[in-house]
Parts: structure tokens; C-alpha cells; sequence
């Protein structure tokens, strides 16, 4: 079948990126419709004391990127079409954005969007409107052999968006299309130029899409009802270690579930996800502003004047305590080893386990060599060397060189 009979939904933001992808998909002979779709934005409080100067537009969905949208369509001869996804994104991306938060664990929110909202949602709007396919922007390779679709890194692996499309399944990857996988940033740029498209030069955004300013702890201080309490440094005691603390209520959340060192025959949590005990040798140094203001090997925000500077090592939410050490490289900040959960493996099929295989536990992380094995519908990730600042809430994604396996949810 020809590629003029197939009717393909691209995903507009305005942006450079989406907008090449639709110029190239049109050259190919598609039959292309740009979509743009508005997401949820924060209403301005009337509150008193509330900064005045904050632009509560989406980013990604700004009067300002729906005039650019327009404006590209309108270049290179595509209809668009603007549907309003305000509810679901506000239901799946904002709600557990600020539920994550206030659980002690740090999401990733461009993971759950594209998943459930830009590309999940938008695959089954697309269906039902007759559309064979959706696609956008991301810089991935996605590949087919006997009928089974495969994720690979990008050409350019700067801009490689594979990290956050590791929930997709091969139904939904049928019906997917990436046309930037093998181009680079640079080259996108160039394109956009010999297109004349208007938006070649603009800058892209890399702050949440919907919080506004640059600060997301402003929105969670808006949105999050945030309690004080001490901060207190870790020291060593007398015999060289440090009391264990907990990170948040993931590490109690996997206790309970058996995964405890005393069974060997299981996975078991981090030593140091159990309760604080003794404290003779740690003293309060300082309040802090609200436990999920901070995440495991922060810096920033841990305001304590004359001394310094701080990092945050664990949150206690039951005593609401925030551990800090005064070394970056501190050895309590990192771990050999993570729980993961809700993990999907993009094949369709749970790979040989023992798996060994390369795993990145944040966006930009460094690929690292790791091992994972299961025990119920948990995951163990086991690396070869100790890892900084593993976060819960946050995604391991595992990799076989440039292919995407597969990933989960960071437990603990």
C-alpha cells in the first residue's frame, strides 16, 4: 500500500523538532494532519502574598507554540487540528506528579505523559478518528522485523528519547512512527532552514512543561500541604559507620512485602532503607521547608548559612526528618543495587533472567553495567559498580547496546 493512502496524526508543538517530523512525513507522500493538543495548565491564585509575575501557560501548549503550530502547517500545506487532553493530562501526569511528591519519591513526568497522554492517548483519539498512525518529534529508531518493533537510541545520542518511551508494548508501537531517529540535532536544525520553516531557529524548553517559572518546588509549595522540621547532618560514630535512615515510604513499602535481608532466598532492599536507630552522634543543624521540596544528593535548597555546602541523603517521612551530609561523594549516597517495579519489557516477552545488560537510572545517566533478577512481580537491578543518588520514583530503563529492552519504576 502506498504511503499516500496511509493517514498519519503528527504530534505539533510548535517546536522545531515536531515540525521537521511533519515536513518530512508530508515529502514522503503521507497524507499528513498536524494535531496539537492542549494539556492542563495552573490557574493563578488570588491569595494573598502570590507572585504576580508568573505565566501560568503550559509550555508545551502556550498561545504563543499554537500560533507557531499554525504557522508551519500552514508552510508546508497540512489541516491542524487542536484537541483539548486538559482532563486526562491533569488526572495522569499533574494529580500523581504532586501524589509521587508527596510520598517522598521523585517522578518522571514526561515517562508517565508520553505514555498515557501525548502519544498513548493520542494513538487511540487517532484510531478512532481513522488515522493509521501517530507520531512526533523524539529522537528514537524504531525498527520492524517479522511483525515485532524494536526501540533503538537515536543517531544523535545527546538527543536520544528512548529513556522515556520504555512503556510502550508492540501494539501501540504499530501504530507509532519516529521520523528524527536517524538525524541529528544539528541536521534537524539545518532541514528546518532549507524548509524555511518559521520556527528554525527558536529555542527549545527544558523545564516541566507545566509548572511555571523554573522552579518546580514553587508549584509543589502550591499545591502540597509542606511541614517543616529538622535537618540533621550524619556522622560517623565512634566505630566508623553511620545509623541507617530511610529514603521514603518505599523502603518500609518493600519490607512489608518480605523483601528483607533475613531472607536470603529473596530480594532484598538497600541496608540503608531501614529505620534510623541510634542518633548520639548526629545534632540538628537547620529546618528544612518540607520533606518533598528535596531528593537524594541535592544541593540546592539546603540553606543552612555560615556552613556548608549540604546534600541531602534521606528523608524520613515518619519522624519528618531530612538527612544532609557534608560530602558530595559520601559514600551513604550511593548503592550497589535498586528494587524496580511495573516493569515492561518492550519485545513482549520477559527476557532470559539472570539478564545482564546496561541500565540508566535517569535521563542522561550514564549507561552502566548491572545484572537483574526477579522475585514475584519485583525486579532486583544489581550493578557492577555503586551507583550516586538512585531515586525513588524515578525510571531504570535497560539497554543491549543501542536497544531499548525495556524498564520499571524505581522502588527503592
Amino acid at each position: 500500500m502506498g504511503n499516500h493512502k496511509k493517514r498519519i496524526a503528527v504530534a505539533m508543538s510548535g517546536g522545531v523538532d515536531s515540525s521537521v517530523a511533519a515536513k518530512l512525513l508530508r515529502d514522503q507522500g503521507y497524507e499528513v494532519v498536524g494535531i496539537f493538543l492542549h494539556f492542563w495548565k495552573e490557574q493563578p491564585s488570588l491569595k494573598k502574598g502570590d507572585r504576580g509575575d508568573l505565566n501560568f501557560e503550559n509550555k508545551c501548549c502556550s498561545a504563543e507554540a499554537l500560533a507557531d503550530a499554525r504557522r508551519v502547517a500552514a508552510k508546508i500545506g497540512i489541516p491542524l487540528h487542536v484537541l483539548n487532553f486538559s482532563k486526562i493530562f491533569k488526572k495522569q501526569v499533574v494529580d500523581n506528579f504532586l501524589t509521587e511528591y508527596g510520598r517522598g519519591r521523585t517522578p518522571n513526568p514526561c515517562v508517565r505523559c508520553n505514555k498515557t497522554v501525548k502519544l498513548g492517548y493520542l494513538i487511540n483519539q487517532a484510531k478512532k478518528l481513522g488515522f493509521d498512525y501517530a507520531a512526533s518529534g523524539h529522537y528514537v529508531n524504531l525498527k520492524q522485523k517479522d511483525k515485532k518493533f524494536s526501540l533503538y537510541k537515536a543517531k544523535d545520542k545527546n538527543k536520544d528519547q528512548s529513556y522515556f518511551l520504555y512503556t510502550f508494548n508492540q501494539k501501540e508501537l504499530k501504530h507509532l512512527l519516529f521520523p528524527l531517529g536517524n538525524y541529528t540535532k544539528l541536521q534537524v536544525r539545518r532541514l528546518a532552514k532549507k524548509f524555511k520553516l518559521p520556527v528554525a531557529e527558536k529555542p527549545e524548553s527544558q523545564e516541566i512543561c507545566f509548572v511555571p517559572g523554573k522552579s518546580h518546588n514553587e508549584f509543589l509549595r502550591r499545591h502540597l500541604k509542606l511541614k517543616p522540621g529538622p535537618i540533621v547532618i550524619l556522622e560517623r560514630s565512634a566505630s566508623g559507620a553511620r545509623p541507617p535512615c530511610k529514603q521514603s515510604v518505599a523502603g518500609a513499602a518493600i519490607e512489608s512485602r518480605g523483601f528483607s535481608e533475613k531472607n536470603q532466598d529473596s530480594i532484598s532492599p538497600p541496608a540503608q532503607g531501614r529505620s534510623p536507630s541510634r542518633m548520639t552522634k548526629n545534632k540538628i543543624i537547620g529546618q528544612h521547608q518540607g520533606l518533598p521540596l528535596y531528593t537524594v544528593g541535592q544541593r540546592k535548597g539546603i540553606e543552612i548559612g555560615g556552613t556548608g555546602p549540604y546534600y541531602a541523603a534521606r528523608m524520613d517521612y515518619k519522624t519528618n526528618i531530612l538527612y544532609v551530609v557534608n560530602n558530595s561523594n559520601d559514600k551513604i549516597l550511593y548503592n550497589n543495587k535498586l528494587i524496580a517495579k511495573n516493569v515492561n519489557w518492550i519485545s513482549g516477552a520477559e527476557p532470559k533472567l539472570p539478564l545482564k545488560c546496561q541500565a540508566v537510572i535517569r535521563y542522561r545517566h550514564k549507561p552502566v553495567t548491572c545484572v537483574v533478577v526477579k522475585n514475584k512481580n519485583l525486579y532486583q537491578v544489581k550493578f557492577k559498580e555503586p551507583q550516586r543518588a538512585i531515586t525513588s520514583g524515578q525510571s531504570v530503563v535497560f539497554y543491549k547496546n543501542n536497544l531499548a529492552l525495556g524498564g520499571g519504576i524505581i522502588e527503592y
